[in-house]
């Protein structure tokens, strides 16, 4: 993906995440990329660690995050979006606030605020 712009490599992941598709999204990071919860609490490191972590999500059918707005500057990309899936007490949907540093065609970190889930 080094050829990809920032929007084209992130739109690239949420692709990915919408199908479940672990290897298609795992490539969109970078091997040592990091993962945090805003702001600043490591989430994952590496592709080991970020597979684990996504691979449970990646088992409900229902998983989809919708893009509500992106906005790129330079490297970085931010994106607003309302994330639908099995939350701890059913199923519902939240949003969440995603901030990728994109550098030679890969995610290089990604930092997330996490919204409230409302139940279905």
């Amino acid at each position: 993906m080094s050829s990809a712009s920032p929007e084209q490599v992130v739109q690239a992941q949420l692709d990915a995440y919408n199908a479940r598709d672990l290897q298609s999204w795992l490539g969109t990071y970078a091997e040592d990329a990091s993962q945090y919860e805003l702001p600043g609490r490591l989430l994952a490191c590496g592709h080991a660690a970020m597979g684990e972590r996504i691979a449970v999500r990646f088992c409900d059918p229902r998983l989809q995050a919708r893009l509500i707005s992106r906005t790129v500057v330079g490297h970085t990309v931010v994106d607003h979006e309302e994330v639908h899936r099995e939350y701890p007490r059913g199923f519902g949907r939240a949003e969440l606030l995603a901030i990728y540093e994109v550098r030679d065609g890969l995610i290089r970190s990604a930092s997330f605020a996490f919204g409230e889930p409302k139940y279905d």
